[in-house]
């Protein structure tokens, strides 16, 4: 029988149990810490944060932001981090952005250049089903921390439709303090029943200083889309992309035609009486190429100071041109120049250099760059004659001569 142990001595087992339960601990301890410094880092927070970060999904609403962050110990938002940083993180996950293949809209147009976004479920208000916007995609960090916030868009191409608005957008996307939804929300004039909270929640998320923006071509040809958009906001900046009528209204019907093989002749639609000459205005082809009486209702609501104009004659021909003008007008730097264009002889329209969110060359889709097909000569002069007076008064009351009729 083995002898007593000493007074007060403890069992040698109790020693090395507690080391191993200390080691334990001090491992969770160095993997916790190592876990939040890793987290820090790959949001770029380790050196801009002035303290934790807290309510990252809070309740409160902001200008009209749901569940933005705030910076415990600081102002609210972003506020604590410099502004080089926030501009270096957008720029950042401006490069997860991926094309997504073309997407059938209602009307049986395919667009082209569209991204692919979270958060959003495709819905008739966004042009059909699969509508996507500019955001970063899923599973992201800034998506986690809530950066940026959603604001109605401060500036919208209203129209036209064939006139070269969905090349203007993704030229302008280039800008860094661009940001605008890919698809088409038709909001004023398919689903303005659903509210504005619903139509703010399509935007993209941005940053202070950059603009939202959305084109919705039909929005120009809607008489009750100025009362609507004045309703949301009086300073509304409204770019309108306007293009010689006959030419616009041929590639209406090229694009129309390119879905339909079996409908009617352009000349058999263009007339009520081809025999009397009779134009039939009733035909949308016909009647968006009237922008004088457009652009009437659109002046009851905004003033002309508030409307850009632009050519989309020269936005083939001098892009760069056409958007320093789009530049000034929305009062960002002219960042977007000659350097970022490239002229593709096979579609016979200006292409980047570099698209947003990659670094290779890109034009427009298949579907843009249709080839016309021969229309009557006879028709296309009678066109020509129909179109003039409306010309004419849309000159005087933009103050810029087209040149559609010299």
């Amino acid at each position: 029988m083995a002898p007593p142990g000493p007074a007060g001595a403890h069992p040698t087992s109790a020693e090395p149990l507690s080391r191993s339960i200390f080691r334990k601990f001090l491992l969770m301890l160095c993997s916790l810490l190592t876990s939040l410094y890793v987290f820090y880092c790959l949001a770029e927070r380790c050196q801009t944060l002035s303290g934790p970060v807290v309510g990252l999904s809070g309740g409160g609403e902001e200008t009209g932001a749901p569940g933005r962050g705030v910076l415990a110990g600081g102002p609210r938002e972003l506020a604590a981090r410099p502004a080089a940083a926030q501009r270096k993180r957008f720029l950042q996950l401006k490069q997860w952005r991926r094309r997504r293949r073309p997407v059938r809209r209602d009307g049986g147009e395919e667009v082209a250049w569209e991204e692919e976004t979270p958060g959003l479920a495709g819905g008739p208000g966004g042009s059909g089903a699969g509508s996507s916007v500019a955001e970063a995609p899923p599973g992201t960090l800034a998506l986690l921390l809530d950066e940026g916030s959603k604001q109605l868009p401060q500036a919208i191409i209203i129209g036209v439709k064939k006139g070269g608005t969905r090349a203007l957008l993704e030229f302008l996307r280039v800008h860094p303090d661009v940001r605008a939804v890919g698809a088409e929300p038709h909001f004023f004039d398919r689903s303005y029943d659903k509210g504005l909270s619903w139509y703010r929640d399509l935007m993209p998320r941005t940053l202070e200083g950059q603009i939202t923006m959305e084109k919705t071509p039909s929005y120009f040809v809607t008489r009750e889309a100025p009362a609507r958009i004045s309703a949301m906001s009086k300073d509304t900046k409204l770019i309108v992309v306007v293009r010689d009528p006959v030419t616009r209204a041929i590639s209406d019907y090229t694009q129309t035609l390119s879905k339909r093989p079996d409908i009617p002749t352009f000349e058999s639609l263009t007339f009520k009486n081809r025999t009397t000459g009779l134009i039939d205005t009733s035909w949308s082809a016909i009647q968006i190429g009237i922008y004088a009486k457009h652009l009437e209702h659109w002046l009851r609501h905004f003033p002309i100071s508030q409307m850009l104009f632009v050519s989309g004659e020269r936005l083939i021909s001098d892009p760069a041109g056409e958007l320093g003008r789009v530049q000034d007008f929305l009062g960002l730097k002219r960042i977007i120049t000659d350097k970022h264009f490239y002229f593709n002889k096979t579609k016979g329209f200006p292409c980047l250099k570099k698209a947003e969110g990659s670094s290779k060359p890109h034009c427009l889709g298949k579907t843009k760059g249709r080839t016309h097909p021969e229309i009557d000569h006879e028709v296309v002069q009678r066109l020509r004659e129909f179109y003039r007076p409306f010309n004419l008064k849309f000159y005087q009351m933009t103050g810029h001569d087209f040149g559609w009729d010299g």
